[in-house]
């Protein structure tokens, strides 16, 4: 299968600070890539670079089988970017800049009246087209702009945080928008998102980056599976930091984090360990609010290869 997205060694400095230490990526067409990392791992500055607006330092890449330092026009024309935040000018109508965007890629009238057609339908905004970009609310706006982004029907779409601040109507509704993508369109998408259930969801594979280096990658249930533990979870009352030290005493614990008021222990044999984690904290006069069993999701394997948990702000760099 061809790559949509090809990264060997991609090395991108700012004076004496490395932001990207040397990535590799393989992202075969027609994949929905999941991209996480904490904040200043490099996330941003990785994606930056593979959409032509950041030049390399060192290393090489190909977007759409283009080089992204010898032809970046060409690969600015095969792919779309919906950024975080969307630029749109609100005193214009949805028509009005889907339009503009088509002229800017050289689309015929004609072409761009089938073009919009195809996206209205797709984009699921109705009439809304029609009035000024002011009246809507954040998911249609959203929406919008993901529409704008497929105007010349590009071959690889990366989606930067494409559901931050919205509410879960409007989420669950862009989840589905990229689901119709890659599945009616067989368009690859490189997503990059500080909600893990969003990459559980959505991606086929998943690469986390962490000091500048993919330092995981495969799909969720593959990345979950190498955790290999069961996790008790306790929220409890008092300083979690300081109630975790009773429970790494229990010889059959491997692993205890505290992370606001909630303490995850993990173990081999969960079912045999909560009932431990239950008497010890019985027995120290802790205050359980809830104790819980689980398996691992994709937030314990960002833990796991990171040493935190996702921040849940904008990415510096």
């Amino acid at each position: 299968m061809n790559e949509a997205v090809r990264a060997k060694g991609l090395v991108k400095r700012f004076g004496a600070n490395e932001a990207v230490a040397g990535v590799d990526l393989a992202v075969p067409e027609g994949e929905i890539y999941g991209f996480l990392g904490p904040n200043g791992a490099g996330k941003s500055t990785t994606v930056k670079m593979l959409v032509t607006l950041v030049a390399p330092t060192a290393g090489e890449a190909t977007v759409a089988g283009h080089d992204i330092a010898r032809s970046p026009g060409a690969v600015r024309l095969a792919i779309g970017v919906a950024l975080q935040e969307a630029a749109l000018d609100g005193k214009q109508t949805g028509v009005e800049i889907l339009r503009l965007q088509g002229s800017l890629y050289g689309l015929r009238r004609k072409e761009m009246d089938r073009r919009l057609a195809e996206l209205k339908e797709l984009i699921d905004i109705g009439d809304a087209l029609e009035e000024r970009v002011e009246s809507y609310s954040g998911g249609m706006k959203r929406r919008l702009d993901l529409a704008a982004a497929l105007v010349h029907n590009p071959s690889v779409l990366f989606l930067d945080e494409p559901t931050t601040g919205l509410d879960p109507v409007s989420r669950a509704s862009v989840w589905e928008e990229v689901r119709r993508l890659n599945r009616d369109l067989g368009m690859t998408i490189f997503l990059t998102t500080q909600y893990l259930e969003e990459a559980d969801v959505l991606a086929d594979r998943v690469g986390i980056i962490a000091r500048g280096r993919i330092v995981a990658e495969g799909t969720p249930g593959e990345l979950k599976r190498t955790v290999g533990r069961d996790l008790v979870v306790a929220s409890v009352g008092g300083d979690a930091a300081k109630v975790a030290n009773v429970l790494r005493k229990i010889e059959t614990v491997e692993r205890v984090e505290a992370h606001d008021g909630e303490i995850t222990v993990a173990a081999a044999d969960g079912p045999r360990v909560v009932g431990d984690v239950a008497v010890a904290l019985r027995e120290a006069g802790v205050r359980v609010e809830r104790l819980t069993l689980r398996t691992p999701t994709l937030d314990d394997v960002f833990l796991e290869v990171t040493g935190n948990r996702m921040d849940y702000e904008e990415e510096a760099s």
